[in-house]
């Protein structure tokens, strides 16, 4: 016979909502503190996060929008001109204050990038504005229909309004000019939106161009790297191990190294073209280099790996035995392969898919040592505007565009996510 003892009253846990009032407090001071401390841990990877990341991104997108080289040194001459319809010749009073704000720019540097940004906007202005800088200042005491003339005489072109245009177009110091070129817009001399001639037209076709190299080097990733990885799955994990670190090998080697590689195979008397030459496939050599071929090949053989591992970290939680049901029971091996195995790799081949086309859409170096003039990717006129025509906004927009694209597909990619699982 079992007794019950009944406990005393004083050995009665209290409930939360009779806690004595200190030490309720100790424990929202516990918990405070061990809060605390999780952020703590957790800081040194949000400032780095921040400075590494979030900070050169807002600084891009910043610059992309910003246009102070007209702002900053034709500053009296935007205000002359803020009332001006932009359809006749300017009053004369704008002609004054543009002597006395090219007079006041102090160092030669900053009148060449006004002159650089005033030239990308129409040719001639660089020359008209450096004449122009030289000659100042003019005699003091002039009028303004006096400076008007000196100016002219200085170069006729000060009467072609369509300097004055430029001019007044630029002289906010926020524009949207660098992101609707970047898409193959503009803004005319009236301020309104319109698409660039067919001429002029570039940037559409080259991110078309560049997602469809990406496209290609990603679907050729998912062809080799799939059968890969599934073998890769079905070893022991001693052999994984040890194949895996052939497939690794890229990841060890510079990419200027791979890229130089490619060229000694790939080049009219490379190995390739020999070997091919040499069991009569071809009886003259295949152009395989400074072409789209070329850049693909390359693309393919450095993204591979990043490709295979996702596949394999999920092909390892598959188990084989799943396969071995569906065969039992009356399936065609192959049938069963992708009825059955395939649909449970989707989230390898959703994350390897994704994370080949993002690092391709980015890739500079391979196509502009390996692809000809109608192969080179967005990345590669990011670097021409910044590098060689020192076009900071130019870049910065083109960069920005790249960036939106991007987090564009990866919602894409994160809506289909959720709808599959929701259907599953």
């Amino acid at each position: 016979m079992t007794s019950t003892t009944a406990l005393p009253a004083s050995a009665v846990v209290p409930s939360a909502g009779t806690l004595p009032a200190n030490l309720a407090s100790q424990l929202k001071r516990a918990e405070r503190r061990k809060r605390l401390f999780s952020i703590s841990l957790t800081l040194p990877l949000l400032v780095f996060l921040v400075v590494i990341f979030i900070v050169p991104i807002g600084a891009l997108l910043i610059r992309a929008v910003e246009n102070p080289e007209v702002a900053n040194t034709l500053g009296r001459t935007g205000a002359a001109l803020a009332q001006w319809d932009r359809k006749s010749v300017p009053p004369d009073t704008a002609y004054a204050s543009l002597a006395q704000d090219l007079a006041g720019i102090q160092e030669q540097s900053d009148a060449g990038a006004l002159a650089r940004r005033l030239n990308s906007e129409i040719s001639g202005a660089r020359s008209l504005v450096m004449k122009t800088y030289r000659a100042m200042p003019l005699a003091s005491g002039l009028t303004a229909p006096q400076v008007h003339q000196s100016l002219v005489e200085i170069d006729p072109r000060w009467d072609d309004i369509t300097y004055w245009q430029a001019i007044a177009k630029n002289s906010a110091r926020w524009t949207p000019d660098y992101l609707l070129a970047a898409v193959d817009l503009q803004r005319n001399a009236q301020g309104s939106i319109e698409r660039v001639p067919p001429d002029a037209a570039a940037f559409g076709r080259i991110l078309l161009r560049t997602f469809e190299i990406s496209a290609v080097v990603t679907l050729f990733c998912l062809l080799l790297g799939y059968p890969l990885a599934y073998w890769l799955s079905t070893l022991s994990a001693r052999k994984a191990n040890m194949l895996m670190i052939l497939v690794l090998v890229p990841f060890w080697t510079s990419i200027l190294v791979r890229v130089a590689a490619w060229i000694v195979l790939l080049q009219s008397n490379g190995l390739v073209n020999r070997a091919l030459m040499g069991i009569g496939v071809i009886d003259e050599p295949l152009p395989l280099l400074f072409n789209r071929l070329g850049v693909i090949i390359a693309m393919v053989h450095i993204l591979l790996p990043f490709m295979i591992l996702p596949l394999y970290s999920v092909m390892k939680t598959v188990p084989q035995t799943y396969l071995r049901a569906a065969v039992s029971l009356g399936s065609a091996p192959l049938a069963a392969f992708f009825k059955v195995y395939v649909p449970q790799t989707y989230p390898g081949v959703g994350a390897g898919g994704l994370l080949v086309f993002i690092l391709s859409i980015g890739y500079y170096v391979t196509p502009a040592l390996l692809g000809g003039a109608d192969d080179q990717m967005l990345s590669y006129y990011v670097a021409q505007y910044t590098n060689v025509t020192v076009n900071w906004g130019m870049a910065c927009a083109l960069g920005a565009v790249l960036l939106f694209t991007t987090l564009a597909l990866y919602g894409v990619y994160r809506k289909v996510v959720k709808s599959e699982l929701s259907l599953g």
